[in-house]
């Protein structure tokens, strides 16, 4: 295993500069999660950190190794794609195995890698099988123990999940955790989800527009983000944004106020759906939809001309139309700048 360190990467096509100077540092067996919308560069910055994109500037290191120009083959890596790249006429074992032998690994040990690869994916009575006699999950499977039996430094993922259907992207989002647990292999995930990044990595980057929004642990990007974007990046439903005004300490939305940081002009508000409260002391807002989930109620409403959205574990009978009064949590707020969008407190 080996860590990955990238350092001042860019990347264009012709005039057009895609990649602007990324930085950050993957510690050895560390789960990192490059996220962020389509267009933002994760899954190029990561088929540089493969070989298989070139780069203009700045040098990418696994271990102790630069390998700006290595081909991928010598990079010490193991790729899983979205679209699993099986070859439909050979057997999972033989597609498990096909690296190796194109390597020219013994016999005996290409048997013994896949028969050990196949165990810790629960493949093994489907060594025999074609591709097309497996489902979507199974042959993910397969294309994840092409990648184990290698025993690479460094495990890279571009969204592998995203042509399963959800209830098998749970399964397999549990599985893969449970696979990083077992082996520590370095692990970078790229997923437009954030929900996947959230439940897998250890560390996310958070990317726009070809640049590190931020960079943290799931629950530090969720609790303490940086400017808006990350904010309503990260979680789902994502944050509530207020305008308000914020004056001698105090922001004011509505016809109520809340303490804020020091300053004067106008402000968003942040406050996650689930730190809203119900009560008489608070914003009257108007209730547009509901939705009830069994385990919470999720409500759609509306406040001064803005979407809202609050979420309670408890069950309410809300009614379309009806106006409800919601206080944000105290302890919970956020305040950003309405011209940077950057965080005050």
């Amino acid at each position: 295993m080996a860590g990955v360190e990238i350092k001042e990467i860019r990347k264009s096509y012709g005039a057009v500069e895609v990649i602007h100077g990324v930085n950050f540092d993957i510690t050895d067996g560390e789960f990192v999660a490059l996220v962020g919308p389509s267009g933002c560069g994760k899954s190029t910055l990561l088929r540089m950190i493969a070989g298989l994109e070139p780069i203009n500037s700045g040098t990418i290191s696994i271990g102790d190794r630069v390998v700006n120009n290595l081909p991928p083959a010598e990079r010490d890596i193991a790729m899983v794609f979205q679209t699993y790249a099986l070859y439909p006429h050979k057997s999972v074992a033989e597609n498990m195995g096909f690296a190796l032998k194109v390597a020219k690994t013994d016999k005996k040990e290409i048997t013994r890698r896949v028969k050990e690869a196949a165990e810790i994916l629960g493949l093994t009575e489907y060594l025999d099988r074609k591709p097309r006699h497996l489902s979507g999950g199974q042959r993910q499977r397969v294309a994840m123990g092409r990648a184990i039996v290698r025993d690479p430094q460094v495990f890279l993922f571009d969204e592998p999940l995203s042509n399963l259907d959800a209830k098998l992207r749970i399964q397999m989002r549990t599985e893969i955790k449970e696979l990083h647990q077992r082996l520590k292999t370095t692990t970078v995930f790229v997923t437009h989800d954030q929900i996947e990044a959230m439940t897998l990595a250890d560390q996310i980057v958070v990317m726009q527009s070809g640049q590190i929004e931020q960079i943290g642990t799931p629950l530090d990007l969720y609790d303490n983000p940086v400017n808006e974007f990350v904010a309503t990046f990260i979680g789902a439903p994502s944050m509530n944004l207020l305008q308000g005004r914020l004056s001698d300490g105090r922001i004011h939305v509505g016809d109520r106020d809340y303490s804020g940081p020091l300053g004067h002009g106008l402000v968003n508000l942040g406050i996650r759906p689930e730190h809203l409260l119900l009560t008489d002391q608070g914003l009257a807002m108007e209730v547009k939809v509901v939705e009830p989930t069994g385990s919470e109620t999720m409500v759609f409403l509306r406040f001064e001309g803005q979407d809202v959205t609050a979420i309670f574990r408890e069950r309410h009978d809300f009614k379309p139309g009806q106006i409800i009064n919601l206080r944000p949590d105290p302890e919970h707020l956020h305040c950003f700048d309405l011209t940077t969008s950057q965080r005050m407190i």
